[in-house]
């Protein structure tokens, strides 16, 4: 539920708080006080666009705050919220509340935080998605939207419909994967042919060549030595010959010397002498190694000088695969390898064909099984809808008002390329099914039904939505909910019945409630009210306050007709609190 909430420089407002407890809350006050400033501020703490007109005038940005707990909340939900806190490194405050909170800056610039870190708008969205709604009067025009409709009905029967939508939602990306498939081989069949002889012949010209893997840089660096080949000979030679000695008898070699000076040493009986002798031992070792080492080399080296040519030649035919496919050859084979998995899915034989087309018939008869039941589950649910909802109405002073919910077939356009076939007629397999959803009502006995959109007054599409939510808030009690001018174009019994709905519906829910009716205000358990003064600088300026009782029955008289400063306006107001309360306690008995 939604504690506490703080608003800095918004519109009218340049500073208020709100305390909101359990139950039903009003939020009154003159015409442009600033009530409809709170509803702005819940939804941008809901992740709404942020709009840089709403910052105060004179005021670098607005700032709104909303203290939110999970202790009236589904298990669901509150391990939902664990989730995302985990997720965005977000804590909850010492008293277990979260803080959300969004900055509007003059200049357009929106910053969202959530538990104390930054998040995107998003995030707020997600976390204030099952804990807040917001109904405004722009939500009660989107209710005379079929998808709407649609999604009201499966949240009505979500545990009968929602495992049947997640069924079909699977196996139609199936079929619309193999249908995208199998138009693409039928509508680009030349051009995948072509380019599959492309990738025939360039992956015959690799095979013809058949590379290994680093073959081009240990090929370049063999080139490097045989282009050098005599230096490379001679030089090794006469190092080796400097070191053991050549033919000639009469060279003289560094080994020779080694020996001959550890020999005169060893034939002395001088200490340091004597000491000296196993370093040139360690000396002898070393030139000996260095001898062999430079002995394998000249045998390695090639004696057939037409090895070169050879070399560079098998060169030529590398290079000729490194200018058209990639850079080196270990990237020409990478990109073998991908031709080769490409060509694979490139199969344009009439096998290939035949095959696919059967994997649309077959998914597509599984995608039109699961829509057809699907369908099915939604027909049960609107009679019940329908049924539950007009009930409702009836307590709402349209006691002869009936809502039906049809659900229709929706069939497929000409070119509908989501068309899908169930019981031998071509439907629109969207992503929610094959259905289509209109609410129509019936305003009074014998009048004729009509879609909401032709059929209902402002006043009337204002209780269908509250009877609506009422029916729908059965299934995820804890939630709160804020209704904007619910009321609107409603007055005399029918604003009664609507202040009991939403007194019946506070029982399992927090509702917060912006109205103008006294008959709605007078439901309430907490009253607040926003008032308006004239600052001295920057302009008028609104803030938030909790009503006690006998400030209560003034407010109600000022709602009344003005009559707030009159012994008969608060007469009126306390016998409209008395009987709002009696209602309640005869409820709840």
């Amino acid at each position: 539920m939604l504690s506490e909430i703080r608003i800095d420089g918004l519109g009218v407002i340049a500073e208020a708080t709100a305390s909101f407890s359990e139950g039903l809350t009003v939020l009154t006050g003159e015409t442009g006080a600033g009530k409809t400033m709170v509803v702005t501020s819940l939804h941008l703490l809901s992740g709404a666009r942020a709009d840089a007109g709403r910052v105060r005038v004179g005021a670098d940005r607005a700032v709104v705050e909303g203290r939110f707990t999970t202790d009236h909340v589904t298990d669901q939900v509150r391990g939902d919220v664990e989730q995302l806190l985990e997720s965005t490194g977000g804590r909850r405050d010492e008293d277990d509340s979260i803080i959300a909170l969004r900055t509007v800056g003059s200049d357009g610039r929106s910053r969202a935080h959530l538990g104390g870190r930054s998040v995107p708008a998003g995030v707020l969205s997600e976390f204030t998605g099952a804990l807040l709604t917001v109904h405004g009067q722009n939500d009660q025009l989107r209710l005379q939207r079929s998808d709407q409709q649609l999604a009201a009905l499966d949240r009505f029967a979500a545990d009968a419909i929602g495992p049947l939508l997640e069924t079909y939602r699977t196996r139609r990306s199936q079929w619309v994967a193999a249908v995208t498939e199998l138009r693409e081989r039928t509508e680009k069949a030349r051009e995948l042919a072509r380019e599959a002889d492309q990738l025939t012949f360039a992956l015959n010209e690799i095979d013809a060549v058949a590379p290994a893997p680093h073959e081009d840089t240990d090929i370049a660096a063999t080139v490097r030595r045989l282009s050098d080949l005599d230096s490379l000979r001679d030089a090794a030679s006469a190092a080796h010959t400097a070191l053991t000695g050549g033919d000639d008898p009469g060279d003289v070699s560094v080994m020779a010397l080694l020996g001959e000076a550890r020999d005169r040493l060893a034939s002395t009986d001088d200490e340091i002498l004597s000491a000296v002798g196993p370093r040139l031992a360690e000396a002898i070792a070393v030139v000996t190694d260095v001898g062999a080492e430079l002995t394998s080399y000249l045998e390695d080296l090639p004696a057939d000088p037409e090895s070169l040519d050879t070399l560079l030649s098998r060169q030529a035919e590398l290079k000729s695969l490194t200018r058209k496919y990639a850079a080196d050859v270990d990237g020409v084979l990478a990109w073998a390898e991908d031709a080769r998995t490409r060509l694979t899915g490139l199969d344009v034989s009439a096998d290939a064909v035949a095959a696919l087309t059967e994997r649309v018939s077959t998914t597509g008869a599984a995608t039109a099984e699961v829509a057809r039941k699907l369908s099915a589950a939604r027909v049960k649910a609107a009679a019940k809808l329908s049924k539950a909802v007009s009930a409702e109405l009836a307590g709402l002073a349209m006691g002869k008002a009936k809502l039906d919910v049809e659900v229709r077939p929706r069939a497929a356009g000409a070119d509908d390329r989501s068309a899908l076939s169930v019981d031998g007629t071509a439907l629109h397999a969207g992503s929610t099914g094959t259905d289509e959803i209109e609410f129509r009502l019936s305003a009074h006995s014998g009048a004729q039904s009509l879609p909401l959109n032709k059929s209902a007054s402002g006043g009337e599409l204002s209780r269908v939505m509250l009877a609506l939510e009422v029916v729908l808030a059965r299934s995820d009690a804890g939630a709160t909910m804020v209704f904007d001018e619910v009321d609107a174009g409603v007055g005399g019994r029918a604003a009664v019945e609507i202040g009991k709905r939403l007194a019946r519906l506070a029982r399992t829910h927090q509702v917060i409630v912006v109205t103008h009716l006294p008959q709605v205000a007078a439901f309430a358990d907490t009253h607040l009210v926003v008032n308006k003064t004239d600052g001295k600088r920057g302009g008028p300026n609104s803030g938030v306050r909790t009503l006690t009782d006998s400030e209560r029955v003034v407010e109600l008289a000022r709602m009344l007709a003005g009559l707030d400063d009159t012994e008969t306006g608060r007469a009126h107001a306390e016998e409209l609190l008395r009987t709002a309360t009696a209602e309640r306690e005869s409820a709840t008995a």
